[in-house]
């Protein structure tokens, strides 16, 4: 059987009459204290939605599927899409219903702001930037606005509405961004480990991978250091020693033989590698080590 998700212009309201207002603001807890605290899936064909939860916490459902919401976040919703929510007891904060045709930009159009409109976002408001602070500040002035029916009352509801979609627009598309080059980076890790491992005997320089990833040696150096903590030569660095420490331990071949297996040209070079990197020459370090497991 197909359920029907219900359309209105207010939650639980369907008046059948065109709406009077062009924004309406209400506390969360004023309209889903009378609902159990839980909206039912629906939608609004002609209104743009804005939650604002102060503190509290619950689940978001959009298109059948569901999300955690914390507080001191931001919740945006675009006509005609199902969506519902589950909000805990302690839930506060504001939900704004706006005409979406009043908006500074209709959902949907070609301009970024609208392309971001078109979609829900649940954007997390990080309270140690002055950005997303000034977003809570402009959509609890709203609030107050709106209940206060003073002069002006419009276009200041107009102005702290366009600050907060245009900033919170802003806070979500970076962090979206920063999560693309996050996967880009961890990609690019791999492909970089997968590189070291077939030529970290052969001692190539640090802007040898970077070509073979398509980067400048900078580019793969900020990467490396981001993900790893060390720098792209200490990373090539790290991997011959651990090499190198394999070898002492579990073969018994000279520490010429394995300086000469590792790619060393002079025996004498990579004890100095060796106890640049590890404190020890090779051949202590070997005994050392034997000696803890018993060899």
């Amino acid at each position: 059987m197909v359920r029907i998700v219900p359309t209105y212009e207010l939650y639980g309201e369907n008046t059948g009459k065109k709406p009077e207002f062009w924004l309406h603001c209400e506390t969360i807890p004023a309209r889903s204290s009378l609902h159990h605290f839980e909206i039912r899936p629906h939608r609004h064909d002609s209104f743009f939605q804005i939650l604002y939860i102060d503190s509290g916490s619950g689940e978001a459902m959009f298109s059948g599927a569901w999300h955690p919401i914390e507080g001191q976040s931001v919740i945006t919703v675009p006509p005609g899409l199902d969506h519902g929510f589950r909000f805990s007891r302690d839930i506060d904060g504001f939900v704004i219903t706006v005409l979406s045709s009043h908006l500074k930009a209709i959902p949907g159009d070609r301009s970024r702001l609208g392309e971001w409109m078109a979609s829900p976002h649940l954007t997390r408001l990080d309270m140690d930037d002055e950005e997303a602070r000034y977003v809570a500040a402009c959509l609890q002035r709203l609030g107050r606005e709106f209940a206060q029916r003073k002069s002006g009352r419009n276009d200041l509801l107009e102005s702290y509405l366009t600050s907060a979609l245009l900033l919170t627009a802003r806070l979500s598309s970076e962090r979206q961004d920063d999560e693309a080059a996050a996967d880009e980076n961890e990609r690019r890790m791999e492909l970089l480990h997968g590189l070291i491992q077939r030529h970290f005997k052969s001692h190539q320089p640090a802007a040898f991978y970077a070509r073979a990833l398509g980067i400048s040696p900078t580019h793969l150096n900020r990467i490396v250091r981001a993900t790893s903590g060390y720098g792209a030569h200490e990373l090539i660095a790290r991997k011959l020693l651990d090499e190198a420490k394999r070898e002492l331990v579990f073969t018994f071949g000279s520490v010429q033989e394995i300086a000469y297996r590792l790619g060393f040209s002079d025996p004498a070079y990579f004890s100095r590698f060796f106890l640049k990197q590890a404190g020890q020459t090779p051949r202590s370090w070997r005994m050392a080590e034997r000696a803890k497991l018993g060899v």
